[in-house]
């Protein structure tokens, strides 16, 4: 599976990117806020991706960073939202605000998303609410870290919560684990690290 595109802006449209990694061009569909986030066309750029494949067609969707790919993700196991509309709440909230909108189950924040109506917005909420405190968000504007990026960081949420700790206190230790460790590292360091940090 392809999880991660290194290369030049070649093209945009609406609702996607072209990205040119060695003369191969990609076609990834994306967000506004990742289209935004590339940058100008010929600059270099990277985008995380995550591969759909259905019984007509193989798309890959491309994220600003590994964070909204995770959302990205788990918006699309709720009942009604396929990547049209998980795309559509992306453009429309950032994962810092979509995070705080599911852990205070405000259905109207994420019903602010073309395609969304109230129905569907209470079923995201609803959904994910438990589980926001562990999927990754970009820091606040305070620069406080609400959770944090990365392949491994929803696991090493996970396994805290697992032993016992609270999921913003889980979510906390990890990011700062995270971040002394870098984006690179391992499940097994950040739990350990993330350990020392929410036990201390």
């Amino acid at each position: 599976m392809i999880a991660k595109l290194s290369g030049r802006l070649d093209e945009t449209g609406l609702d996607w990117a072209v990205i040119d990694v060695g003369g191969v061009g990609y076609l990834v569909h994306c967000s506004a806020r990742t289209l935004t986030a590339l940058g100008e066309k010929g600059e270099a750029c990277t985008v995380y991706t995550d591969l759909q494949v259905s019984e007509n067609d193989m798309r890959l969707i491309g994220f600003a960073s590994g964070g909204e790919r995770d959302w990205f993700r788990m918006l699309t196991l709720v009942q009604g939202v396929g990547s049209k509309v998980a795309l559509a709440i992306l453009s429309a909230l950032s994962t810092e605000e979509l995070q705080r909108a599911c852990a205070n189950g405000d259905a109207k924040q994420v019903a602010r998303a073309n395609g969304v109506g109230p129905k569907l917005a209470a079923r995201i909420v609803n959904e994910l609410k438990d589980k926001a405190g562990g999927l990754p968000s970009a820091p606040s504007a305070g620069g406080t870290m609400i959770s944090p990026a990365g392949g491994s960081s929803a696991d090493a949420v996970s396994a805290l919560e697992n032993l016992g700790f609270k999921p913003a206190i889980a979510a906390e230790a990890v990011a700062h684990a995270q971040a002394e460790l870098g984006s690179e590292a391992g499940l097994n360091d950040l739990v350990r690290m993330a350990l020392k940090k929410a036990s201390s």
